[in-house]
């Protein structure tokens, strides 16, 4: 097992065992506790009680954080004509369609989303082995592939994240950086709260969302009080 460092050992031995926060003042410790040199993200963690293996209980989607991630997120479309200069005027880093699914084909994976009108998914599909693994290939129903290709390129330049339960169930959020103001860092946390808790899938059974944590780059977990901060983000939308 690795060992942490002595920065962490400190900041946990300075935290209260077995404590359950509120979001306020667990975004005020993520915020004065980071070990951090550089300007950590703030991360939300939420387990929920699906079972990934039926389709029925798939939680995928999109929102759009109110004040970004705190991170400028690189942006392909695939895209022809019109869709094109539409994609680029948007902000896309790069546009492109035979040329630009070969250069992904030949290792370049310089960007963080990609998007697609959906005349170019014959193009993009078989990009699907390389994309999937990696969270980036375009998908209707994340709203990743769209006729409106310069709103969604706009979208995901303006703070719209992807979220998607991993095969355990686990939802992962970046919300935000350290150097975000507290309540920055709360309308963010609620927005991306409300939107899993929204998302429940039809053939979820008993407790949906089991567990809320917030941590920073390398830093522990502090565990929210589920209702509670499931209430108060309802509250806030």
């Amino acid at each position: 097992m690795p060992k942490h460092g002595k920065k962490y050992r400190s900041m946990v031995a300075s935290m209260e065992a077995d404590k359950v926060y509120g979001i306020d003042e667990a975004v005020e410790v993520a915020r004065n506790t980071q070990i951090t040199r550089f300007d950590a993200t703030v991360e939300l963690h939420s387990k929920l009680g699906i079972d990934t293996r039926h389709q029925d209980q798939q939680v995928r989607g999109t929102v759009v954080l109110p004040h970004g991630t705190g991170r400028s997120r690189r942006v392909i479309a695939f895209a022809a004509g019109d869709a094109a200069a539409e994609a680029t005027e948007a902000g896309a880093e790069v546009v492109g369609g035979d040329d630009l699914a070969d250069r992904i084909r030949g290792g370049w994976l310089d960007f963080d989303a990609a998007v697609a009108t959906p005349d170019m998914m014959r193009t993009v599909g078989p990009l699907g082995r390389i994309l999937g693994p990696r969270g980036l290939m375009p998908n209707a129903r994340a709203g990743t592939v769209s006729p409106r290709i310069g709103e969604v390129v706009s979208a995901i330049k303006g703070g719209q994240v992807e979220y998607r339960a991993d095969q355990s169930g686990n939802i992962h959020f970046a919300i935000g950086k350290t150097s975000f103001g507290a309540e920055q860092l709360k309308e963010n946390l609620c927005t991306a709260l409300n939107a899993v808790v929204n998302a429940r899938p039809s053939g979820a059974r008993g407790t949906y969302v089991r567990s809320i944590t917030i941590s920073t780059s390398m830093g522990p977990g502090l565990p929210l009080d589920v209702s509670e901060a499931i209430n108060e983000a309802r509250t806030l939308a």
